[in-house]
């Protein structure tokens, strides 16, 4: 359960993004505010209040507002150590690429589907869980070769491709490839220790050697024992990277 806030100047807006949110039953408390200044007021009395345990987690955001946009707030918020999660509800589509160098988490068009929220919040929970490279059970990936399945121990994954519909996974010395695909595969692996660096790529963060910055500020990552190979990171996911390695 979650703690989300509605920032949209539009009340008619607001109360139907609220409808669609109690309906998911997904959300603990429902917090609204019809401009960037009251949003700020609402976090950080939200935070201050030490009868709360949590703050505000989520911030469900319009772009088009008076005064201060919602993309301006985004830029502001984002500075911050430890930001909520923004998903952008807008009905205009020009801003999806400057979203996310915020780092935002979705980008929503009015009027908002239902299963495209469900589908946000499923993307808020997974980036707020924490990391963890040990498991108390082992978990395996089934893999094709040689005409057989074999199961592939997460331990031994160094990174994941995505190729076409499927993916290849490449551990130390071998490559296998899997009939599922990315997107399920990193659903899967988030609590293993394994990062979405790239619309292509999935890496396991404890075989992450180095990181190296090229032309015009791109990361790109080394992989251990992989000397030859390089993993680009997405621009969006940068800030998101270096807080999951600790830098």
């Amino acid at each position: 359960m979650m703690n989300a806030l509605i920032v949209d100047d539009e009340e008619p807006a607001r109360s139907e993004l609220r409808f669609l949110l109690e309906e998911t039953g997904r959300i603990d408390c429902i917090e609204e505010a019809s401009n960037a200044r009251e949003a700020v007021e609402a976090l950080v009395r939200r935070k201050e209040n030490v009868n709360r345990r949590r703050g505000i987690e989520v911030l469900f955001l319009d772009i088009a507002m008076p005064k201060t946009s919602g993309m301006q707030l985004a830029e502001a918020l984002h500075q911050l150590k430890n930001p909520p999660a923004v998903v952008f509800v807008t009905a205009y589509s020009e801003y999806a690429l400057r979203a996310f160098n915020v780092d935002a988490i979705d980008y929503l068009m009015k009027p908002v589907e239902t299963d495209r929220l469900i589908h946000s919040l499923d993307k808020v929970e997974a980036r707020s869980k924490p990391i963890t490279h040990a498991q108390s059970s082992v978990e395996r990936i089934p893999v094709e070769k040689g005409g057989r399945k074999v199961l592939i121990p997460v331990s031994q994954i160094h990174y994941i491709e995505a190729k076409d519909d499927y993916s290849c996974i490449y551990t130390g010395s071998e490559r296998f490839l899997s009939t599922v695909s990315l997107a399920k595969l990193e659903q899967k692996l988030t609590t293993h220790g394994f990062f979405r660096v790239h619309r292509g790529y999935i890496v396991n963060l404890e075989h992450v050697e180095d990181i190296e910055v090229i032309a015009s500020g791109i990361l790109q990552l080394g992989i251990k024992n992989i000397p030859e190979k390089k993993i680009p990171v997405s621009r969006r996911r940068v800030v998101t990277l270096k807080r999951a390695l600790g830098l």
